[in-house]
């Protein structure tokens, strides 16, 4: 009993309510003249370059107005709240391949980036060319028009850019897992410890082209005095449908009901509606991330585009070992396991800003 109720809250700037941090906007940053014109600069020579986007590295286009700000996103999203809302790009002026380059230039400026399917996209689209629901199992999130409940991707940081916004819905909706643990220790202190445990998640649910039907990670992690969470029992409860994965106790289930339940309370949750060019920078390990269901322009060039980029940021975060991202993170340049690149892998800025015709 001493060791269920040694567990500390979390005090600090990351344990946030949304309706809270909503009355304020010191979560956006607003770019500078002077930094905008250095980031649309730098796209244009990415754009004239083409590097190859395995290979090519932040050195390569140095940035110097915009420094002290990637920086101050970082401490944000390592330490701070999790997550920072940059707004002021002018991706009504640019083409999707220019607004790509400049967002590219800052992931690797932010992080590395890293592999997000098993084709080796570095920069994925998040565009619906499907008219599935999340309820089939085969329907791919970053596909569909449906709403989303939250969870956590696998790395480090995970980031959006709006290329073009829906024509209604679609908001990002960000909850803080400390204040969600914080909460379960208020609550049920009993049931706080079984978090720190290893779970199974569908690794195949989230990517059809996965190597293994599941993977295993704590929900939290307590590491040098840092809290982290990594999250969505949606996929701890399909994995369930896989006989080789461990049956989860009644016990589980109740602190994963919990969970949920606190997740989607009233006040817990900030959310925003993306503008055109808006990024968002946000920490996997200290908010977890959803989205509303939305209705999409008819016109195909008009649809919601939202550009994704998953980062590593070594040493930025102590986690325990094999904690969220475990064997499912690639390095950007090359394949898992020494296997020969997908043919149809793009590692150029003008195809990574394409979608893919996927359902």
């Amino acid at each position: 009993m001493s060791t269920m109720t040694a567990l500390p809250p979390v005090i600090g700037a990351a344990a946030w309510r949304g309706d809270t941090l909503s009355k304020s906007q010191d979560w956006i940053y607003r770019l500078s003249a002077e930094e905008l014109a250095e980031l649309e600069t730098l796209g244009a020579r990415f754009m004239e370059d083409d590097p190859d986007l395995r290979f090519v590295q932040a050195a390569d286009y140095p940035l110097v107005a915009c420094a002290d700000a990637v920086k101050a996103w970082g401490q944000d999203v390592d330490r701070g709240r999790g997550f920072v809302l940059v707004r002021g790009l002018r991706t009504d002026l640019y083409s999707d391949a220019l607004s790509a380059a400049i967002y590219y230039i800052l992931g690797l400026h932010m992080g590395d980036p890293i592999r997000l399917n098993e084709m080796g996209d570095l920069i994925d689209s998040v565009y619906a060319t499907s008219t599935k629901t999340m309820d089939d199992p085969t329907a791919l999130s970053s596909k569909v028009r449906d709403k989303l409940v939250f969870h956590s991707d696998s790395s480090d940081i995970v980031s959006l850019m709006c290329l073009r916004p829906a024509k209604s819905g679609g908001a990002s909706c960000l909850v803080s897992g400390a204040e969600i643990y914080n909460e379960i220790l208020r609550r049920r202190p009993d049931l706080a410890p079984l978090l720190l445990e290893p779970f199974h998640w569908d690794w195949r649910r989230q990517d059809h082209n996965a190597p293994a039907n599941s993977y295993a990670s704590p929900v939290v992690s307590l590491e040098e005095g840092v809290f982290s969470m990594y999250a969505g029992s949606l996929y701890i409860l399909t994995a369930q449908d896989y006989p080789d994965v461990p049956r989860i106790t009644p016990q589980q289930v109740e602190v994963l009901k919990l969970f949920d339940e606190i997740t989607y309370e009233p006040g817990m949750a900030i959310e925003m509606d993306f503008r055109p060019g808006d990024i968002q920078w946000l920490s996997n390990y200290a908010a977890l991330h959803s989205r509303t269901a939305f209705e999409d322009y008819p016109e195909p060039q008009r649809r919601r585009h939202l550009l994704r980029m998953w980062l590593s940021r070594a040493g930025a975060r102590p986690v325990v070992p094999g904690f969220g991202k475990n064997g499912v993170v690639q390095v950007r340049e090359a394949p898992r396991d020494g296997q020969p690149e997908h043919p149809d892998a793009w590692f150029s800025i003008k195809l990574a800003a394409v979608p893919r015709l996927l359902s």
